[in-house]
């Protein structure tokens, strides 16, 4: 083995060359004792004073499997495990592979110290060494270990926010889907009897804007009604349940409900802007008196209802059924006007939202209110009416989410 140089004078040392070694653990593996002194002895001027010694290759393997060394320096030529052997070992277990070495040989021995290099070895160092060549390998090697020691605190940090992130979005879609359920439990079921009525409801995100109903006021008046808040998500959702639910448990004091205007006019002032974080709703309200056949209605801007009359040809005839009115939550005390028609036996009516019609197509234009009741003339008394046209305007607006809530009840008188 080739011999350590004689002592030198120490080598001066910054305070952040001290701050970088003052903690760190050093294996220093030689055969040879003097080099191992000579080498622990350097690395006491640099500072250092967790410095761990092993004279072959196998006792380097059993302390750095049981310690944690932040640099190791390496004699090439050992008996029994040579360096190579120690390094290739180390560099073999995901556990150590990361531990910076710097293999420490004669000029004679540069081929196999590049072959170690080539392997994974940190940096390479000749005997003899020179004591300020052999601080900058410390110094650089321990740097690069601080960089990549803290790049492995990232990673843990950031793998640990991105689970935390998908945990928090896990559980929020749970809400969203236990939301969503919600609102579908609330909407009432296709009947057949005394009328037949069905519906298509699909909202356009996970919690839409829309919500409908209908039932027996008493056992002569039937009442059907569909809103529409502005808006998606949570806030909207949860405005229109609660409207929805105001109608259907009639919570309106000192309201008619068989009086459609006065519905309105009671959810104006129930539900204003001012107190509904500036969000409100259009409505469709509509009342049919069975015994004579007459259908009262009122609306705030919202699309018209279409009552469509049967025909012996092939289109049907239609009727849009709306009265002028503002947005609910607009204005306070704000008066909604009534209006009536009769409803012939076999006549249809669609109360509908405005994601109905309102789709924009590749090129950006929208389908108007017109085309949705030329459509609907054709295809109201078919049985899949309702799917059909979900089908249509899917066609028409092209690949993705439709941009709003999708709507429509179908009553067959």
């Amino acid at each position: 083995m080739n011999s350590a140089t004689p002592e030198s004078p120490p080598v001066p040392t910054t305070a952040a060359t001290m701050s970088a070694v003052e903690e760190a653990a050093v294996l220093v593996v030689d055969d040879s004792r003097t080099m191992r002194l000579a080498l622990t002895r350097e690395l006491n001027k640099l500072g250092f004073t967790r410095i761990t010694e092993a004279a072959d290759g196998r006792e380097a393997i059993e302390k750095i499997r049981r310690e944690a060394f932040d640099l190791v320096l390496l004699d090439m030529e050992m008996p029994e495990l040579d360096g190579m052997g120690v390094l290739l070992e180390i560099r073999n277990d995901p556990e150590l592979r990361g531990l910076p070495v710097i293999v420490i040989s004669g000029a004679e021995q540069v081929d196999a110290a590049v072959k170690c290099i080539e392997a994974g070895a940190e940096d390479y160092l000749p005997k003899p060494f020179n004591p300020t060549l052999l601080r900058a390998r410390v110094t650089t090697s321990l740097e690069k270990k601080r960089l990549r020691d803290l790049d492995r605190i990232r990673l843990v940090q950031l793998q640990a926010e991105k689970d935390r992130l998908e945990e928090m979005q896990r559980r929020l879609d749970g809400e969203l889907a236990e939301a969503a359920n919600y609102v579908r439990s609330i909407l009432p079921d296709p009947i057949d009897t005394p009328l037949r009525i069905d519906w298509k409801y699909q909202p356009s995100t996970e919690l839409g804007g829309d919500a409908f109903g209908y039932h027996w006021i008493d056992p002569d008046h039937f009442a059907v009604y569909l809103l529409d808040v502005c808006g998606h998500g949570v806030g909207a959702s949860l405005l229109s349940v609660t409207a929805i639910n105001v109608i259907r448990g009639g919570a309106l004091p000192g309201t008619d409900f068989r009086d459609p205007g006065a519905v309105l006019s009671g959810l104006n002032n129930a539900f204003l802007m001012e107190r509904q974080n500036n969000m409100y709703f259009t409505i469709w309200y509509g009342v049919y008196h069975a015994p004579s056949r007459t259908l009262k209605h009122s609306s705030g801007g919202h699309p018209p209802s279409l009552l469509m009359t049967p025909s012996d040809g092939r289109e049907a005839g239609s009727a849009q059924l709306r009265t002028p009115g503002l947005i609910i939550g607009a204005m306070e005390d704000t008066v909604y006007e009534t209006r009536s028609c009769p409803v012939a036996p076999g006549e249809t009516l669609l109360v509908l939202c405005d994601g109905c019609y309102e789709i924009s197509d590749a090129q950006g234009n929208f389908m108007d209110f017109e085309t949705f009741e030329q459509f609907m003339r054709l295809h109201a008394a078919e049985p899949d009416a309702l799917e059909r046209l979900h089908a249509w305007v899917r066609e028409r607006h092209g690949e993705g989410p439709l941009d709003d809530d999708f709507s429509i009840v179908r009553i067959r008188f």
